[in-house]
């Protein structure tokens, strides 16, 4: 099964599908672009809205929200009401889906992607069937070819302080169609990050190291904003060419 725009009979069938596809290749794009996917989880409302408008006014758009407690659905579908009026342009994503059941349920809360710390033929099933970009998480080679296998473009290697960039190098050229995303471990050093950059990853996630929990715990949105934008710019400035 691959990430294809099926030949709709009608024309608004067409265009429907072909706007989900766009926005596929929009997320891919951005991240890329972005080279940071932040992500995050707070039980409270409030507090996890003040922490999605640091990262939008450091510059992020696109962000993943953890479901990494009971509160997670609930917290998510909020900010997902909101995130259109107060955020225009961002991409909000709902992270450690393990199952069908979650992802379902996050989907139907508008997520605009999908990611996990493994992969699962019954989430990606569901992702595919709504036309939702789903990041898996892989760790060995053998689950990245199931990736490739079921049409994936971006990969998440979890956990990235196990792995570490002499991975990405070693497996980077067997797997041209697929981009990665080291997550857990990533610092926010510029050496540590111009080791990945240098490897080939299209993005870095950054949970703890970005978001910290005393920035969250006391409501150091100031901090968080400007701990992003600093990462975003070393990021940025380690991509560039002439950086090399």
């Amino acid at each position: 099964m691959k990430w294809e725009i099926p030949p709709g009979k009608l024309l608004s069938r067409f265009n429907q599908e072909y706007n989900v596809m766009d926005k596929r290749i929009a997320i891919r794009d951005l991240l890329s672009e972005q080279g940071l996917l932040p992500l995050f989880f707070h039980p409270d409302f409030e507090t996890s809205a003040g922490i999605l408008e640091s990262l939008y006014r450091a510059g992020c758009r696109l962000v993943e929200f953890t479901n990494r407690g009971p509160e997670a659905l609930q917290v998510f579908t909020k900010l997902r009401t909101i995130s259109g009026e107060k955020f225009p342009g961002m991409y909000l994503g709902a992270g450690t889906i393990k199952n069908e059941s979650a992802a379902n349920a996050f989907m139907e809360a508008g997520a605009d992607f999908l990611v996990s710390p493994g992969i699962s033929e019954d989430i990606f099933d569901a992702a595919y069937s709504e036309k939702v970009m789903w990041i898996p998480g892989c760790m060995t080679v053998t689950e990245i070819m199931k990736a490739e296998e079921f049409g994936i473009e971006l990969v998440k290697l979890f956990p990235g302080s196990l792995l570490g960039p002499a991975f990405v190098q070693a497996i980077k050229e067997i797997f041209p169609q697929i981009s990665f995303i080291p997550t857990g471990g990533v610092d926010l050093d510029k050496e540590n990050l111009l080791s990945w950059i240098r490897a080939g990853v299209a993005a870095v996630g950054m949970g703890s190291k970005l978001i910290s929990p005393a920035s969250m715990k006391n409501r150091e949105y100031a901090k968080i904003e400007k701990v992003t934008r600093e990462v975003l710019a070393s990021i940025g400035e380690l991509k560039n060419p002439s950086f090399h």
